[in-house]
């Protein structure tokens, strides 16, 4: 079989190293690591299970890992079950709290089923998935102390997030310096040839470089890809930020929101979450938001019901009720503290970005409950009993039904 440098594994890659494009040397050039290569590389993504829900900006990097599967390539999912209990300080200000590794091993699980309609599990020798407490863990002080010098404290202070910390006074612990050698160190264990990451985990990436040098092995490439901005079109995917998109929302949820994508991003978020051709695109911008739902519900759920998800959020706008559909997105109760003020409510379940909004919904009569408008801006409710299986309404388009 021979391999190649498609477009569909260039396609929204942000950046690569090396990158010598006139090089022939397979170590310099990807292409010609491609067309020399006799059997599948490897191809390296990582993940830390640091919480329960995977996000579309999430997906971007294991959307690159099923193109490399698809060109006949074996992808290595590593989990870091090890790491996660550090957790990555890059982009963090302040340490990360440490998880326990019931919790790492139950997010482990839920990772794997929210990912799956995105990888290939099924074709023999295109997945590997593995943990890297298989090696990590089996590090006794000797070792450590080997991979500890092969990086000095200058070349850690270069990281942007702990030089930032550092000339803040804010503290940096000792077991942070070690995240980005046992990432890097991963790479050794997989002998990985290629590693995918975010543009954010440069620097982690080209120690596991340095570290399969070091360990006599041919160094991997990087290949990074762009950091997904959220649905307000302006700060990057976050669940903090209320402005993600849950690969384990239901359909109407997914379209909901999908289809109020700003047209600033939209071509963005229809070259790293779909394979559809860029210059084939509606030339309306509400079409193309239609498409871009409709293309990515079908993706976790099929066309099938993609389709019907379409429908059934035309019918609910249309006639501004969704009492008759199952589909409406939940809140679970169970993630919500009482006596809680109804203003507040709107903001935790995502109908509103802010408190401060939900109020003004409130004041303009833009807001229902099982099809009855609330008036009163400091409305309490006292418990979840009385909200249970009811329908919190803002607008003619955003909808949550409430459960226990």
């Amino acid at each position: 079989m021979t391999y190649s440098w498609s477009p569909l594994l260039q396609r929204g890659v942000s950046d690569i190293f090396p990158n010598l494009p006139d090089s022939r040397d397979p170590a310099e050039n990807i292409a010609a690591k491609l067309q020399q290569a006799i059997g599948p590389l490897r191809i390296k993504f990582g993940i830390d299970p640091t919480g329960s829900e995977v996000h579309l900006g999430h997906s971007i990097p294991i959307r690159k890992l099923r193109a490399f599967q698809d060109e006949g390539h074996t992808a290595v999912l590593i989990f870091g079950d090890f790491t996660a209990r550090i957790g990555d300080p890059t982009g963090k200000s302040e340490v990360r709290q440490q998880l326990s590794e019931a919790d790492v091993a139950a997010n482990v699980k839920t990772y794997i089923e929210q990912i799956r309609p995105i990888l290939d599990f099924e074709t023999p020798g295109r997945l590997e998935i593995r943990h890297n407490s298989e090696w990590l863990a089996q590090l006794d002080l000797s070792a450590t102390l080997q991979l500890l010098t092969t990086m000095t404290v200058g070349q850690m202070l270069a990281k942007e997030g702990f030089s930032e910390r550092y000339n803040k006074g804010n503290p940096i612990f000792l077991h942070e310096f070690l995240y980005p050698i046992m990432q890097g160190y991963d790479s050794v264990a997989v002998r990985a040839d290629v590693e995918i990451g975010g543009t954010d985990q440069k620097f982690n990436i080209a120690v596991g470089r340095d570290l399969q040098r070091i360990f006599g092995q041919k160094p991997q490439f990087g290949l990074l890809m762009p950091i997904l901005l959220g649905t307000d079109g302006v700060q990057k995917m976050s669940k903090s930020l209320n402005n993600y998109v849950g690969l384990a929302e239901n359909p109407v949820s997914l379209y909901s929101k999908l289809e109020k994508v700003p047209d600033s991003i939209i071509e963005q978020y229809f070259e790293l979450l779909t394979d559809l051709p860029l210059d084939e695109l509606p030339t309306a911008a509400r079409d193309r938001q239609k498409l871009l739902a409709l293309e990515i519900v079908g993706q976790f759920y099929g066309k099938e019901v993609a389709q019907q998800t379409q429908k059934s959020v035309v019918a609910m706008i249309k006639e501004g009720k969704a009492s008759d559909t199952e589909l409406v997105p939940e809140f679970s109760l169970t993630r919500v503290q009482f006596p809680v003020k109804l203003f507040y409510l709107l903001g935790a379940c995502g109908l509103c970005p802010t408190s401060s909004d939900a109020r003004r919904q409130i004041q303009g009569g833009a807001v229902k409950l099982d099809g009855l408008k609330v008036s009163e801006v400091d409305w309490t409710v006292a418990s979840s009993e009385s909200l249970n299986g009811k329908v919190l309404q803002v607008g003619k388009k955003k909808f949550v039904r409430f459960v226990s």
